[in-house]
């Protein structure tokens, strides 16, 4: 009797774990999703991305195996068109990245294929992006865009782009073919305008810095370690008037440090 509960329980126990295991196993598979390009009017390709089957890690670097789908919902014959592959985290954080590559696809017709992706952690979401479709489908493809990392001297200027703010500096940012304006404020300096043109033939990974102007306000160093920036009103032996934002601030002449005074034009 002894023997037979045991038995029992080695049997529960291994069941358990078999479930556990399975459950893992699920956790980290991404569910299927199904992507139509392009995302508004009619349909041309549809992507079915199946689960994600992991076939080797190292070092926290995991590679996933995927089996695909691409159908020609077109009229025409696809001779090629191309994807950016990019793998997102539970929280939305890209984590890794692919690519498919479609040819010689007839209309009606479904290609079934396998994708190869590295991911630094489990995907749970997809997206594409195209890189590359033929002539007659060119009208369909979004602008091209170029990566562009902007900098400042001095950095941690507040950066726009075409009047809109889009960070700080440096900052990596994706700009249309054509032309641009840039931006750059930083408190206690000249702000500054910069036009750029992204040409057809431009690709990513280029960078730009901008020098901003002398400085548009005296500096003054507190002995607490803050710096103030604004304009010296009065000064002496007992106290420290500057202008900040439009309102006067009086400062005991033993808080501060140092005063550096930017250069004026002499008033007419």
């Amino acid at each position: 009797m002894g023997n037979s509960k045991e038995t029992m329980s080695k049997i529960i126990a291994a069941a358990f774990f078999a479930l556990f295991t399975a459950c893992s196993l699920a956790a980290k598979e991404a569910p299927t999703q199904v992507i139509n390009w392009p995302q508004t009017g009619a349909t041309v390709v549809r992507i079915t991305i199946g689960k994600f089957k992991e076939i080797s890690s190292l070092a926290g670097q995991h590679n996933y195996v995927i089996d695909t789908t691409a159908e020609n919902l077109w009229s025409k014959k696809i001779t090629h068109i191309g994807f950016n592959l990019y793998l997102f985290d539970k929280n939305r954080v890209r984590i890794g990245d692919g690519w498919i590559t479609i040819d010689n696809v007839t209309p009606g017709q479904a290609v079934k294929f396998q994708t190869t992706v590295h991911a630094l952690g489990t995907p749970t979401s997809v997206e594409l992006a195209v890189n590359s479709v033929p002539a007659e489908l060119q009208p369909l493809a979004p602008p091209k865009k170029v990566s562009i990392t902007v900098n400042s001297v001095p950095q941690g200027a507040v950066l726009s782009v075409d009047g809109t703010d889009t960070g700080t500096t440096p900052k990596l940012v994706q700009l249309a073919v054509g032309k641009h304006s840039l931006g750059f404020t930083k408190e206690g300096f000249n702000t500054g305008k910069f036009p750029l043109e992204i040409g057809p033939d431009d690709v990513s990974g280029g960078s730009v810095s901008y020098e901003l102007g002398s400085a548009a306000h005296d500096t003054i160093a507190l002995r607490d370690g803050s710096v103030l920036s604004g304009d010296l009103v009065s000064i002496n032996g007992m106290q420290v008037v500057v202008r900040i934002g439009g309102n006067a601030q009086t400062f005991d002449r033993n808080q501060v440090e140092r005063i550096l005074l930017t250069g004026r034009d002499p008033a007419n």
